[in-house]
């Protein structure tokens, strides 16, 4: 095991990990629904599924916890692991306006606390119809911070200027 941590950037090895793990989830409907009706980050962390995951990233490096519960928590909601744009870019592209309200996006932008992240998340998610980039979203709410709230702001409003 490495003492790096983890970076989910584009083609690295734990986004493969992520990936693989993601397709093995998508074949048992049963542990995806568990983890689809957990109501709090404790909940995903006592999953089976949580640790398998967390066991093969761990032997790449580092693990934050609180971070890959999150990733877990919601990559159990994506149906469609969509990897053409970035998850903030997603949410700003719609037919006529944006799928994510302008408001509705700087509300989660303020958000700080890892369990409020994953409610809203959720329902984000679900808002575009469970096809996210897998890898944007793992690598955004993975390393939640000020840097990745100032990047979905620019790679939002670069697609949805009308949104303020």
């Amino acid at each position: 095991m490495s003492n790096e941590g983890l970076s989910f950037k584009t083609n690295s090895p734990e986004v493969k990990e992520l990936f693989k793990w993601w397709v093995g989830l998508n074949e048992d409907r049963g542990e995806r629904a568990v983890l689809r009706r957990c109501g709090n980050l404790v909940e995903v962390v006592f999953s089976p599924a949580y640790h398998r995951l967390r066991l093969a990233l761990g032997q790449i490096g580092s693990v934050n916890d609180d971070g890959l519960a999150l990733v877990v928590g919601l990559a159990a909601r994506v149906n469609d692991p969509n990897d053409e744009n970035t998850i903030a870019k997603q949410m700003a592209t719609g037919k006529d306006k944006a799928k994510v309200s302008g408001l509705r996006f700087r509300r989660l932008l303020k958000v700080k606390e890892k369990e409020e992240l994953y409610t809203r998340m959720g329902r984000i998610i679900a808002m575009l119809g469970g096809a996210v980039n897998l890898q944007s979203l793992a690598q955004s709410v993975y390393f939640w911070n000020d840097i990745t709230r100032k990047q979905w702001a620019f790679e939002y409003y670069s697609k949805a200027p009308g949104e303020a």
